[in-house]
């Protein structure tokens, strides 16, 4: 096996360690949580709670249980026992010392609802996503190709392993739609399940329309939004919310869906090579999803959670991101065109008429970054680090 990949997220889980009495740590199945728990607390206990045995000691009970990790602990996938939190609040009010313990967990609702209603102020929070290309090219095993770093996807293993992504891929589905899913929701219907997840595919990039995906699907709209939860609650999309100062102007306002993952999004558009990537027709929309991730990794490595946006009004001008950054606001234009064109910057030209002192940038499948005027950059997808 080769050397684990060094985290960017691991100094600002150090810091949240001095800060709070505990530190949870969420993001989707594999992205490395577990591994980055063990570096921070080499010499504590390690209890996963997927272990049925472990689950089953805890319920019987949780005091006695507890007792034993009085001096702090790794709880793995922690979603598993809500009860958990009641005890471990009584424990943290009697010892206030920091960095006791790290929580894990694949679910995001699950865990933001219960680390509010009995951790809060007593956990930090941490969001980890698969691998960034930042991480990779700190690691040296990056490659100089976008198509194979879109291909290949983020997640740890596929990397440290140099496995085939698809046939890891294809298990992670699986697992998901057939375990996973059926102990976080009483889906009856797996078939048209897994056909919404494989749907949702097809509208990465794009508004979201619920009424149209239910109808593909074959379930009412009610079902999809509840299914859409689940996706996102356990990291497999998210969606981008619009972005807008003056409420009376029209907007738009359904939300862009996008995967955390662009390595499973070509999974389950069926694009297994570089030759069928190259060619699918939604090559644009899979480069931009990969942009926006690398962004949203970067973002989170550090410990920002402000939420990135889209600009479209209903005329149907729009930029693909709209974000905050050291008190300065970025308008941002993907494409994945080897060659920059005067055309690309149409959407942020209109969007600079009405925010002249924010700053544009395109990023672009090319190699060359540029200044066009003050304030409007071009940055090659090389360098999407350096945002």
């Amino acid at each position: 096996m080769a050397n684990l990949i060094q985290r960017d997220i691991q100094a600002e889980a150090v810091f949240k360690l001095t800060q709070f009495r505990a530190l949870c740590i969420t993001g989707p199945r594999q992205s490395g949580k577990t591994t980055l728990s063990k570096i921070l607390f080499k010499s504590k206990p390690y209890v996963n709670f997927e272990t049925p045995t472990t689950q089953a000691a805890f319920e019987l009970n949780p005091e006695a249980f507890l007792k034993k990790y009085a001096g702090g602990a790794i709880f793995d996938e922690v979603q598993r026992v809500p009860l958990l939190f009641r005890f471990l609040q009584e424990m943290l009010d009697k010892n206030t010392k920091r960095g006791q313990f790290i929580l894990t967990g694949s679910n995001n609702f699950l865990l933001q609802e219960q680390v509010s209603q009995s951790l809060a102020g007593r956990a930090g929070y941490l969001s980890l996503l698969p691998l960034s290309y930042a991480e990779l090219n700190e690691s040296n095993i990056s490659v100089d190709s976008v198509d194979e770093l879109m291909l290949k996807g983020g997640y740890p293993e596929i990397w440290n392993e140099q496995l085939k992504s698809t046939n890891w891929l294809e298990s992670y589905v699986q697992t998901y739609v057939q375990r996973d899913v059926r102990l976080l929701k009483n889906i009856n219907d797996l078939a048209a399940f897994n056909r919404f997840v494989f749907l949702c595919a097809n509208y990465a990039g794009q508004l979201l329309n619920r009424e149209e995906i239910a109808k593909k699907t074959g379930v009412d709209t009610k079902t999809i939004q509840s299914w859409m939860g689940l996706l996102e609650s356990s990291y497999l999309i998210f969606m981008l919310q619009p972005w807008f100062v003056n409420a009376n102007k029209r907007m738009v306002k359904s939300p862009k869906l996008y995967f955390h993952d662009t390595g499973l999004l070509c999974y389950l558009l069926g694009i297994h090579n570089k030759t069928a990537l190259k060619k699918h027709p939604q090559y644009g929309a899979i480069f931009e999803n990969w942009a926006i991730t690398e962004i949203q990794k970067n973002r989170l490595n550090q410990g920002i959670i402000s939420p990135l946006y889209f600009y479209r009004d209903s005329a149907g001008n729009e930029i693909d991101l709209v974000v905050d950054k050291n008190e300065e606001q970025f308008g941002i234009e993907i494409k994945s065109a080897k060659k920059v064109e005067a055309t690309m910057f149409k959407g942020l030209n209109h969007w600079n008429k009405f925010n002249p002192s924010a700053n544009t940038l395109l990023i672009y499948g090319g190699d060359k970054a540029d200044e066009i005027k003050p304030k409007q950059t071009i940055l090659p997808w090389n360098q999407i680090n350096q945002f």
